[in-house]
């Protein structure tokens, strides 16, 4: 059998390897990806001697999939959580210590609120549960609409927003409900008196939620899980391979391939597509699919930059893991913020703390959905420019012993209104092609577990198919 990956990220690369499991080392598997590495969003660079991330930089450890993969792969007593250290979050013209207890920012009481919203910003909080109950969702609804209709503004822009901008690199308004938070529509289906009521149930006891780790990492990067993977799917993986076109030739697939090399057409059972919208949607489109591709062109893609530094040994950060930046948020003075956010990665992760000789490492984020004119800068401009608000927020001047730039353009899949349906759409239209399967980020959540969780589904439903087919031929 010869099964050929399209996109050589997590989630291909996953995909690969949960083949390998399940079709033997009989069969020829082919990772085809358009970056001059594997590994897609999970990069790790060498900054000032210390191998850091400049692309995804943690896992969920609540969700299972990313935590199995890593203790299969032999990680699984390496992986580390953040310190107790809690964000910051700038918001109103004042940085204050990020809320606990929300869910993506909505709280279950003004209290929780307090700190970070004006007098009117909690009132309007506190007024919540005495409004009408929200009605049960016949249909989607923009998750920003629903919260100002309930919060008020200020909720959305100083705490929902800055969050969702490190998951999304966008906003609550451009967002679905059903897709960004399913558990919450659940709740308003189920009848909850108010959203405060519904999210109250949603948190875990406060008892608990101290103690369990969110997050975790490896140390070396998640760099080592890519490498790892890579090994494990005993795979020829080709680099510099653009897939431009997929045609059906019963009972299999022919892909037209271009690389360094030039344009070569490859004939294989069966195909995995783990690649952003955009190049699905071209894919579908030569394959036939037109429905399907005309869906993923409604998938609209944020695109973002990491720009990392290493500061002198002994710069003093804050006792803060991080800084987040709300929306529309200024400098004394008025200038707008570049950065979206800040991880002071020497603060958040143990095994990143500087030593006496070691460098003080953070990461400045720059892009948020619909704003790409901070991106247009150069790389030596965006490092100014979050150097400088660095400075605005911690008075931290030093002059960097590294610093590096690593764009991500259309890196982020924004799950609009009405992802779900269209997901459900695509998926069934690519079914009955047959011997073709979807991976990534794309469809089910945009978090490492939920990548490992789609390509784990996605190889399983091709190996299956191959395996039938297999055995009648053998009948």
């Amino acid at each position: 059998m010869r099964i050929a990956v399209v996109g050589g990220g997590i989630a291909g690369l996953t995909a690969a390897y949960r083949l390998r499991q399940a079709l033997g080392d009989d069969a020829e598997l082919t990772v085809f990806d358009a970056a001059d590495r594997p590994g897609g969003k999970l990069r790790t660079e060498s900054l000032a001697g210390v191998d850091v991330d400049v692309g995804a930089e943690a896992f969920l450890v609540r969700r299972p999939e990313a935590v199995a993969l890593a203790e299969e792969l032999g990680f699984g007593e390496r992986v580390v959580h953040p310190t107790s250290m809690r964000p910051l979050v700038r918001a109103g013209g004042r940085t204050a210590t990020l809320p606990t207890g929300t869910l993506m920012g909505i709280p279950a009481s003004a209290e929780q609120v307090a700190g970070v919203l004006s007098e009117d910003g909690v009132a309007a909080v506190a007024a919540e549960p005495s409004l009408p109950p929200p009605e049960p969702l016949d249909h989607d609804v923009s998750l920003g609409a629903l919260l100002r209709e309930r919060f008020g503004d200020e909720l959305v822009d100083r705490l929902v927003d800055p969050l969702l901008a490190g998951v999304y690199a966008g906003g609550a308004d451009s967002l679905g409900l059903l897709a960004v938070l399913p558990a919450l529509a659940e709740r308003i289906d189920a009848g909850t008196a108010s959203l405060t009521e519904a999210v109250a149930g949603l948190l875990p006891p406060a008892s608990t939620s101290s103690e369990a780790p969110v997050f975790g990492t490896l140390p070396g990067g998640l760099g080592v899980l890519v490498d790892a993977l890579v090994d494990a799917t005993r795979a020829e993986v080709v680099t510099g391979a653009v897939v431009r076109e997929l045609r059906r030739t019963e009972p299999g697939w022919t892909l037209s391939v271009t690389s360094a090399a030039g344009t070569r057409t490859e004939d294989c059972d069966a195909v995995l597509l783990a690649v952003p919208a955009p190049a699905a949607r071209k894919l579908l489109a030569s394959a036939g699919a037109e429905r399907a591709a005309s869906d993923l062109a409604d998938i609209e893609l944020a695109s973002m930059a990491v720009v990392a530094l290493a500061l002198p040994s002994g710069t003093a950060l804050p006792e803060a893991s991080g800084i987040l930046i709300g929306v529309g948020e200024t400098w004394d003075d008025g200038t707008p913020f570049t950065a979206k956010a800040f991880t002071l990665s020497s603060r958040k992760w143990a095994h990143l703390e500087s030593d006496h000789d070691g460098p003080v490492l953070l990461r400045g984020s720059v892009g948020r959905f619909g704003e790409q004119g901070t991106l247009r800068a150069t790389d030596d401009e965006l490092i100014r420019r979050v150097r400088a608000d660095l400075a605005e927020l911690t008075g931290i001047t030093a002059q960097p012993v590294a610093a590096t730039v690593c764009r991500w353009g259309g890196g982020l899949p924004q799950y609009g209104v009405g992802h779900l349906e269209r997901v459900a759409r695509v998926e069934r239209d690519v079914a009955a092609l047959g011997r073709i399967a979807l991976a990534g980020a794309t469809w089910h959540g945009v978090g490492i577990p939920a990548c490992v969780g789609t390509a784990s589904a996605a190889a399983h439903e091709l190996a299956d198919q191959l395996l039938s087919a297999s055995a009648l031929v053998g009948d």
